[in-house]
């Protein structure tokens, strides 16, 4: 086999595995990810035994047993869900804190149950003015 022709295979085999391997880069980028929904959207589109994202703040929590139930707001419209998570509890865990949390809904009263080792807190934002302050 003549030696251009060669260099040529070799060339297009390996730009062909190249394309195919970004492509499906790119394809797990993109679907790996899920949305955030805040508690309204939560509870307009639960549909049991499917998990979401739940994001939020924080307005009450109490310890039952080794559970912990806190109410996940929504930042707009003032709506909230009860959570009830068993697992660990980041530090930063707090009334008036931000967080993210897997949840699915149960039973048929809106009850959400976080997954074990789902919850994550946010941090606020060391940008933001603070109160009272006049920018």
């Amino acid at each position: 086999m003549d030696p251009s022709r060669k260099r040529a295979i070799r060339l297009t085999v390996a730009l062909t595995a190249a394309l195919l391997l970004a492509s499906a880069l790119v394809y797990t980028s993109f679907s790996a990810g899920r949305d955030e929904l805040t508690a309204s959207a939560l509870l307009r589109q639960a549909v049991p035994g499917k998990s979401y994202i739940l994001a939020g703040t924080v307005i009450s929590q109490q310890r039952e047993g080794d559970a912990l139930l806190f109410r996940v707001r929504d930042p707009k419209l003032h709506m909230s869900v009860p959570v009830r998570y068993t697992g660990i509890v980041p530090d930063p865990f707090a009334v008036g804190r931000g967080v993210l949390v897997t949840v699915h809904e149960q039973g048929t009263n809106p009850q959400f149950v976080g997954e074990q080792d789902s919850l994550t807190t946010k941090c606020p934002s060391k940008y933001q003015a603070a109160a009272g302050s006049s920018y």
